[in-house]
């Protein structure tokens, strides 16, 4: 779970200079990342013929405790990845964008550990993981597309969880938009103006901070032109520059007090 951290500025920084990437090289990464997101989804509807399912907002492919039995590939939607606090508390642990696999917590213990909800409308596709398996003995290329997908799992909490929990509140909220903004440009998506599926409430839920503290955060990226809203709704985000959030963050760090 993601909660608020106390760290020196030496830590903040090397967290910071981890989390910023050079522009120049993810332009190419992108096309890259966003080709191997359809080769993915191909090799899965040539070999596979996953069932496609849609969904809506709100809508739960599984449930914490429900046997494992499938694992869920995302063609198109958003989702959230959501376990339950030791008080009965909703806690949103990860967040989920086309091509991403779904439900790999359940292998280890049979068992889904968590609620994977729909934040829109999508089309998921539906892979028994018998079924998965056997295909993998025929057809190796499956099995290297399955074994990549649970590494980009695996380095992605590790990324969430060194790099955003170590920000100052307004840079923590600028690296959450600056990942939405590259999660949807790695998937061949328009970027520079971004609906967030997620309330205000949620945002701070999985950052570790308050909703006043999210709302007070993207005031200020406002009012210092980093981020602008449409006239109706403040989840639609323009981000005229990405770059610009990360001279955010460093400004963010730069200004934080030395912590003792």
């Amino acid at each position: 779970m993601l909660t608020t951290a106390t760290t020196d500025r030496t830590s903040a920084s090397a967290a910071s200079r981890q989390a910023v990437p050079v522009r120049g090289r993810d332009r190419v990464a992108d096309q890259l990342a966003s080709r191997n997101t359809a080769d993915t989804l191909k090799l899965l509807a040539d070999k596979l013929a996953p069932q496609r399912r849609i969904v809506h907002a709100g809508d739960v492919i599984y449930q914490a405790g429900e046997r494992f039995t499938h694992l869920y590939v995302l063609n198109a939607g958003f989702f959230k990845i959501v376990t339950l606090s030791p008080d009965g508390r909703e806690q949103v642990v990860s967040l989920k964008f086309r091509g991403d696999w779904l439900g790999f917590d359940g292998i280890a213990q049979g068992a889904y550990s968590c609620d994977a909800v729909a934040m829109d409308t999508g089309d998921v596709w539906v892979i028994r993981y018998d079924a998965l398996l056997a295909a993998c003995v025929s057809c190796p290329a499956l099995l290297t597309t399955l074994h990549e997908a649970m590494s980009r799992e695996i380095g992605r909490d590790r990324d969430s969880l060194m790099s955003v929990c170590t920000l100052p509140a307004d840079a923590r909220v600028a690296e959450f938009l600056r990942y939405w903004a590259d999660s949807l440009a790695r998937r061949g998506l328009r970027s520079d103006q971004i609906t967030l599926r997620m309330t205000r409430a949620e945002i701070g839920n999985y950052l570790g901070m308050t909703l006043e503290t999210v709302s007070r955060a993207l005031s200020r990226l406002a009012r210092d032109k980093v981020i602008d809203f449409a006239e109706k709704g403040r989840r639609d985000v323009r981000i005229p520059n990405v770059e610009a959030l990360s001279a955010f963050i460093q400004r963010c760090l730069s200004s934080a007090p030395l912590l003792q």
